[in-house]
């Protein structure tokens, strides 16, 4: 019976819906709640993340010995290093080769001394995998920018991969594969690209080539990849890989060593060749300086932080490294304890109105009750034993000089 009336109802009143559903225009959403400024995002060796105000790291000069940059428990250290505003997107990349996502307003607010939180508690990373490479993307709801953009992908021996940022434009919980890793490789890096750059990777016995974007065709989420450098042996691997602008010349190629030396260098200096050949010299590699750990594009108007494994953190003026040809060595960037080394690098926008500071530096410590404090002593000046620039002519050998031969993908 109410069935039979109500069917009445619709057939003598019914007609289509008038009103519409829609969200108002002046609905608040969490990122709006959210200050927009740029933090320094940290996750350490045991994966624990974190995202510190970029203006509680002070610039000193280069050479000094750095401020306590997080508290970690003794076998760990801070392991990434990386600059992003609030309102933007992070594409997190495992070395196993999947992508996660988050919002850097969802990273954990810490000080410069708290440990963060465990990354497994955020997004959904299996145990026995862990981050190796993050990228800052703006919007990947703007379909005009995400169409136009790739992710270049690089592995520990040598592996480069260049694929549509729309693939990973619809984030889901479980992650997706962005590359197919082989037996004994991992993924080390990934870049954002507008498909016009140039690729630089970087082998830590201190080689690097360079090579048009192009030479790298897109394919999909689930591929291989095609060789981009050759490594010496198994004691050798990629350190880093950079993409740059042709036409952009303010900005250098920075390299550093894990004693902590480093220098600028003009891009200019590193000609283009095929990709998968030798690549030429980029830094001396000696006992003083040691292996070669990171390699970063810069401008002058930028700074460059460096983390120790130790939780040291150092925050210094690009203008302030010397700018030397490919074949030297360079100039001590931090003063590192002897058991000590360099763990990451990253580059961010210069403190308007900030000094450098010398002298003596009070920097936050943790102390068993609590945040004290220390007093470090930062001279600023580089030490006249042993510790002056070195220079050179270029002394790589006929084979990292010679044309590179195109590697077969």
């Amino acid at each position: 019976m109410i069935i039979k009336e109500l069917l009445e109802v619709k057939e003598k009143f019914g007609d289509t819906r008038r009103t519409e559903i829609t969200y108002l225009d002046d609905e608040v959403s969490i990122k709006d709640l959210i200050r927009e400024e740029d933090v320094v995002i940290t996750i350490s060796h045991l994966g624990y993340i974190k995202r510190t105000s970029a203006t509680e790291f002070r610039q000193q000069r280069r050479g000094g010995r750095g401020a306590i940059g997080g508290k970690a428990r003794e076998e760990d250290y801070i392991e990434h290093l990386f600059v992003a505003s609030t309102h933007h997107a992070m594409l997190f990349f495992t070395e196993k080769g999947r992508c996660y996502w988050l919002n850097v307003y969802e990273i954990p607010d810490g000080d410069k001394t708290s440990k963060g939180r465990a990354i497994q508690n955020l997004i959904q990373i299996p145990p026995d995998d862990k981050i190796r490479a993050i990228v800052d993307v703006k919007d990947l709801k703007d379909e005009t920018f995400v169409n136009s953009h790739y992710i270049i992908l690089c592995t520990k021996q040598g592996v480069v991969k260049k694929t549509s940022l729309q693939d990973f434009s619809r984030p889901r919980q479980t992650g997706v594969i962005a590359i197919t890793i082989n037996e004994g490789d991992r993924l080390l890096e990934a870049r954002l690209t507008d498909g016009n750059s140039e690729v630089l990777m970087a082998v830590k016995s201190g080689r690097a080539i360079r090579f048009e974007e192009q030479k790298v065709r897109p394919t999909g989420r689930g591929a291989i990849g095609v060789g981009g450098i050759e490594v010496d042996d198994a004691t050798d691997e990629v350190i880093g890989m950079i993409c740059v602008n042709r036409e952009d010349k303010t900005r250098t190629v920075l390299v550093v060593s894990e004693k902590g030396y480093g220098k600028r260098t003009p891009i200019d200096e590193y000609r283009i060749t095929n990709r998968g050949g030798k690549g030429v010299k980029t830094i001396s590699v000696t006992e003083k300086t040691g292996k070669l750990v990171g390699i970063l594009e810069v401008t002058e108007k930028e700074d460059l932080m460096i983390t120790c494994k130790s939780g040291v953190t150092i925050r210094m003026s690009v203008k302030g490294v010397s700018e030397q040809g490919r074949a030297t060595q360079g100039v001590k960037l931090i003063r590192l304890d002897e058991s000590d080394e360099i763990a990451a690098i990253t580059r961010l926008d210069k403190l308007e109105d900030a000094p450098e500071e010398t002298g003596i530096l009070i920097a936050p410590a943790a102390t068993d009750n609590g945040i004290g404090e220390i007093a470090v002593k930062e001279t600023g000046e580089v030490e006249k034993t042993g510790e002056t620039e070195e220079t050179g002519e270029d002394g790589g050998s006929g084979q990292s000089d010679s044309e590179d031969e195109n590697k077969p993908s």
